[in-house]
């Protein structure tokens, strides 16, 4: 199966030694996803503002591979807090529409940079 690593400067670029994604065959792996600006590097304030960052850097790296949102078939989001599931799941499903992939959510002790959220994703075509 042929293996093709995506990049765009259209989302952060990766903060380790990691790529942003990789296609293998019909099937897109996007590396979580922070809600860095992609011109700045920098997280801006508050949860609703790096949820909504963190899925425009998804969209960004779905579009340079050639996929939309709809072929994502599961998410995995991380939460600083726990307390901020409401917030982020509302932008979340506004995100998604009528699209349903399957999803984890967990709350970790702490993400990179300071981040409140993290989106990892999995599409096939």
């Amino acid at each position: 199966m042929e293996k093709k690593v995506i990049s765009t400067t259209n989302a952060p670029a990766a903060v380790g030694p990691y790529v942003q994604a990789i296609q293998a065959g019909d099937f897109l792996y996007a590396s979580g996803q922070l809600g860095l600006i992609p011109e700045t590097g920098e997280l801006p304030e508050g949860i609703e503002a790096q949820t909504a960052q963190a899925l425009k850097n998804v969209e960004a790296i779905l579009a340079e591979a050639g996929y939309t949102k709809e072929d994502v078939i599961k998410t995995s989001v991380f939460l600083d807090d726990m307390n901020d599931f409401a917030t982020v799941n509302g932008i979340y499903a506004e995100f998604f529409g009528d699209h349903r992939p399957a999803r984890s959510c967990v709350e970790m002790a702490k993400l990179p940079k300071g981040g409140l959220v993290e989106v990892e994703i999995i599409a096939c075509k």
